[in-house]
């Protein structure tokens, strides 16, 4: 059995939902929140070696350290998430040298099945990982914008009582 692959703990579970204020109903009731909402963003990358730009709506909360995330394609085109269907889709880890975990990943004989973002900004993979725990292991650049996204939701779990479960961050 060889060491692991990628860096630190894994720091986000992600779903994959058809009626994304339904699921979120139900994780606010399990004690989940608040969500933080992003609807009909524009992600653009390459899907299979192919460019693929897709529209979404996705939450973010977390339960202790652990962020949850939501996900919701608003439109049937090809991607990586249309292509799975329903459910858990995939675990996330979190790396500050962005290249030397993504070298990692590929070394290991992982390929890169849905990729984009910006350097400086946030670059992200989603690899086809060993089969047994998740369908897709996410790889997240840590910049500043992801640093603060992640401060944001997890302060706001701390302590939370329940109010203003979904906060939309765009219009």
């Amino acid at each position: 059995m060889s060491g692991p692959v990628l860096p630190g703990a894994i720091r986000q579970i992600g779903y994959i939902v058809r009626d994304f204020d339904h699921a979120l109903a139900n994780w606010v009731e399990l004690g989940v929140g608040p969500w933080y909402v992003l609807r009909g963003i524009t992600q653009t990358g390459r899907y299979r070696g192919e460019p693929c730009t897709v529209t979404l709506t996705i939450g973010f909360a977390n339960s202790g350290d652990l962020q949850v995330e939501v996900i919701h394609q608003d439109g049937d085109g090809p991607s990586i998430y249309s292509e799975f269907g329903e459910g858990f889709h995939q675990l996330a880890y979190w790396a500050e040298d962005f290249d030397a975990a993504l070298a990692a990943g590929e070394a290991a004989g992982w390929p890169v099945v849905w990729s984009g973002g910006d350097p400086g900004t946030a670059r992200y993979v989603y690899f086809e990982g060993p089969a047994g725990p998740a369908t897709i292991i996410e790889l997240m650049e840590l910049t500043p914008a992801t640093i603060g996204m992640a401060d944001l939701v997890r302060s706001a779990a701390v302590g939370w009582d329940g109010s203003d479960p979904i906060r939309v961050l765009n219009g």
